[in-house]
């Protein structure tokens, strides 16, 4: 009995040993590392905008339209439905169905019936993996082996999931999650189910019914229909309650066409995919900031106004859109045409480095405010002018004289911008520009200040970012293509106050439409525009509401056109796209912004921009950041003492009754040559008497305009002693001459606003000195080098 029951004992751990044994084996399969089902299948992507719209199905890189889709986000009777078709007893088999295989050789070999496969699903995935040809009993075999190596290595919802991921679905769409996108516009989670119904038999003959019309036409045909009743009415007996959608399996079912599959946006799009793939990033559901809705308003007046403006030989145009708020880009187009080779319709413009013309203008004047060279009431010289080498002329070719800094600004005049870019310290424009990320720029010194008037070059996005920190404040943020970016701190680039007077100068901009401007808005427009060298670009860049708007007329091979000017190309297109989004979004408004706490508003004399003396007869006032803007009180007008017997000033002491007091208008003297040019002559001060002044104010000193500050002067050595070199200055219109020196060599002496000419007989470094006959001095150092 003991011998028995020792012999029994040895038996069941025996018989528990290869118990263990046969389960240690699928264990250790499952359990052994294996890439996941996913990886066997390249996916497509998908690009939705904010809202959710699909923009773009890419193909996969074995070109086909697959997007991987959780098993979760499967509706629930897409999943009962196929495994009702395909494979009823998957959840119990181990990967292959005897009873199906014998099924299937009977009916094809046997019965010679319509070739049966016999095939779980586990099976079918063993063959799209594999590539296998699953005719011959060979195949067949090959097949069950791999199946059972399947489900040896992973789980039942795991080969289920990919199984829907990777099943044929018509041409060239696999998986549940390409095939709803592609033929309803939905994700899986959504279709109804007639729609559920329709992709489950589709698999099993792929070809079948599938609608290629693309007009449009896209009813299932009879055979799919057919197919699918079939499984309705088996669906029915397993869910009764299903029955009362019946009516809805009588409709016509329509599946879009794959060429009717959406293209949106696609400079945007290809931007989005080429960072993608910069990054390294697999994301197959991509969501943008994009817009769809103002993405085809965009779209839709760039393409009607380059029909308009044909005549005029305006053939391609770019606008961006982009929401300063968060910064996203909330539409892009890249060009008139994307599908039109004549212009290059696949370039995105809004990434092409182009002349900016006078687009930069605005950030000239705004570092001017923060480094106390102005404010926006400063009045400017617009007049001839030389900088060294460098003669700037204005776009019309004429001069306005006196200007207020807002005025310069407003009507873009040339003269007054690289004055006030001459004397920039740090940051310079060309600093303020390298550090505000505008890229490939050459060095300071290619550009000059010329780069004040659009020698250098920009693209749409980075000017977009440019004026996008003028709204939020001075502060500088990048672009956003993604939602999933995060909405990054800015840069402070600008002061509060500098951003805001300069935005206030450009809301004063008038429209070019003159009807228009005359009916208020409660949206304001704070633009600008800009013309390039030889009319080969036209740009209007501004805000209004919450969003950046950046506008470009040309053609992309540089071609230049006399109507390629910004205030007549790019500005019609700008208020028409403006306009349009205000018509479309009646709650579009400008969003809340505080005024800058430094910041003050003060009282001035309009006609030199300084605080108002007592003899100003027009007053206006400016906004004025203590402790930073210039402040001085006006000395324009100055009163004059005059003799009423005599006419002349008097001397004092005065007597008040042969005496009267009379303003006059004391201008430099470049400005009043401008002013009798414009046939707007002033009237001329009286020449002071010997008594010290004659009741008359201090005047200006005379400033030196040529040579400027810093420059250097490049003489060849046979040209010493001959090569001569111009001296001017503005002069107080109180004095009447000026003297000339060098170092202490007097030169000579001219009358008021007249030049004179030196040609140095050495290299080497000088002082030059002018001094007017009221004994008010300027000097300026100066360079003359050997040329080689």
């Amino acid at each position: 009995m003991k011998l028995l029951s020792r012999l029994r004992r040895v038996k069941w751990h025996n018989a528990l040993v290869a118990l263990l044994l046969f389960a240690a084996v699928p264990l250790a399969f499952r359990l052994w590392p294996h890439e996941p089902l996913r990886a066997s299948f390249p996916s497509s992507t998908a690009v939705y905008d904010a809202n959710g719209h699909l923009l773009r199905l890419t193909l996969a890189s074995d070109q086909r339209y697959r997007l991987w889709v959780p098993l979760e986000d499967i509706s629930p009777a897409m999943v009962d439905a196929v495994l009702l078709h395909e494979d009823r007893w998957f959840r119990w088999h181990p990967g292959v169905s005897a009873w199906g295989i014998a099924r299937g050789a009977w009916m094809t070999y046997v019965r010679r019936a319509s070739p049966q496969g016999g095939s779980t699903i586990t099976m079918q995935l063993a063959r799209l993996m594999w590539r296998l040809d699953t005719r011959s009993p060979a195949g067949k075999f090959t097949q069950a082996l791999r199946a059972i190596g399947l489900e040896l290595r992973y789980s039942k919802h795991d080969i289920l999931e990919a199984y829907l991921n990777a099943a044929p679905y018509g041409r060239n769409v696999e998986g549940v999650g390409a095939a709803s996108l592609a033929y309803f516009g939905k994700a899986p989670a959504r279709l109804s189910l007639p729609e559920a119904l329709t992709l489950a038999v589709i698999p099993q003959e792929p070809a079948r019914g599938l609608p290629g019309d693309a007009n449009g036409n896209a009813v299932i045909d009879r055979a799919l229909k057919v197919a699918r009743d079939r499984l309705f009415a088996r669906w029915t007996s397993r869910h009764p309650e299903d029955a009362s959608a019946a009516p809805l399996f009588d409709l016509p079912l329509r599946l879009r066409p794959l060429s009717r599959l959406p293209f949106e946006a696609p400079h945007f799009v290809e931007q989005v995919l080429a960072a993608r793939r910069l990054d390294g990033d697999d994301d197959m559901r991509v969501v943008t900031t994009l817009d769809l809705g103002l993405q085809r308003s965009l779209e839709r007046q760039v393409r009607q106004y380059v029909e308009r403006a044909g005549d005029r030989g305006i053939r391609n145009a770019a606008a961006i859109l982009v929401d300063t708020r968060d910064m996203g880009v909330k539409a892009m187009v890249g060009s008139a045409d994307y599908f039109d080779a004549a212009i290059q319709g696949q370039v995105n413009g809004t990434l092409a480095k182009r002349s900016p013309g006078s687009t930069l203008k605005p950030f000239i004047y705004a570092l001017g405010f923060d480094q106390g060279i102005l404010h926006p009431e400063t009045v400017l010289r617009d007049v001839p002018s030389a900088f060294g080498p460098y003669t700037p002329e204005n776009f019309d070719g004429h001069f306005l004289g006196p200007v207020t800094a807002t005025q310069a600004l407003v009507r873009s005049r040339n003269i007054p911008a690289v004055q006030v870019a001459a004397r920039l310290a740090h940051p310079s424009l060309y600093d303020f520009l390298r550090d505000a990320g505008i890229s490939r720029m050459a060095s300071e010194q290619h550009y000059g200040l010329a780069l004040v008037l659009g020698g250098g070059e920009v693209t749409m996005q980075e000017l977009a970012g440019l004026y996008a920190m003028l709204a939020n404040r001075g502060e500088l943020r990048p672009l956003r293509l993604l939602a999933s970016t995060p909405k990054a701190g800015g840069t402070r680039v600008l002061s509060e106050e500098a951003s805001f007077m300069v935005m206030d100068m450009l809301r004063q901009n008038p429209r070019p439409d003159d009807v228009v401007a005359a009916q208020p808005s409660r949206v304001p427009v704070y633009w600008k525009t800009g013309t390039s060298w030889s009319f080969r670009d036209a740009w209007t860049a501004g805000n209004f509401g919450p969003y950046v708007l950046v506008v470009w007329i040309g053609n992309f091979d540089g071609a230049g056109n006399p109507a390629f000017v910004g205030v007549d190309a790019a500005a019609p297109l700008f208020f028409r796209i403006a306009d349009a989004l205000r018509a479309e979004r009646p709650g579009l408004a400008e969003p809340i912004r505080r005024n800058p706490p430094n910041l003050r508003r003060v009282p001035i004399c309009l006609a030199s921009g300084d605080l108002p003396n007592a003899w100003c007869p027009q007053l206006g006032s400016t906004w004025f950041i203590p402790g930073k803007s210039p402040i001085r009180v006006s000395n324009v007008h100055r009163p004059v003492v005059v003799d009423t017997t005599t006419g002349k000033p008097a001397c004092p002491p005065y007597d008040p009754h042969h005496t009267r007091t009379e303003v006059y208008e004391y201008w430099p003297s470049d400005l009043a040559r401008v002013f009798a040019q414009a046939g707007m002559p002033r009237r001329t001060p009286p020449p002071l008497p010997d008594c010290q002044g004659g009741g008359q104010l201090a005047g200006e000193p005379p400033k030196i305009t040529s040579p400027t500050r810093g420059s250097s002067y490049q003489i060849r050595a046979s040209r010493l002693g001959s090569e001569r070199i111009a001296f001017t200055a503005t002069v107080d219109a109180a004095a009447h001459r000026i003297y000339w020196f060098v170092d202490d060599t007097y030169l000579g002496s001219v009358p008021n606003g007249q030049g004179l000419m030196w040609a140095p007989e050495r290299t080497g470094r000088f002082l030059v000195r002018v001094v007017d006959d009221q004994g008010r001095t300027d000097a300026r150092p100066l360079v003359i080098g050997q040329a080689d």
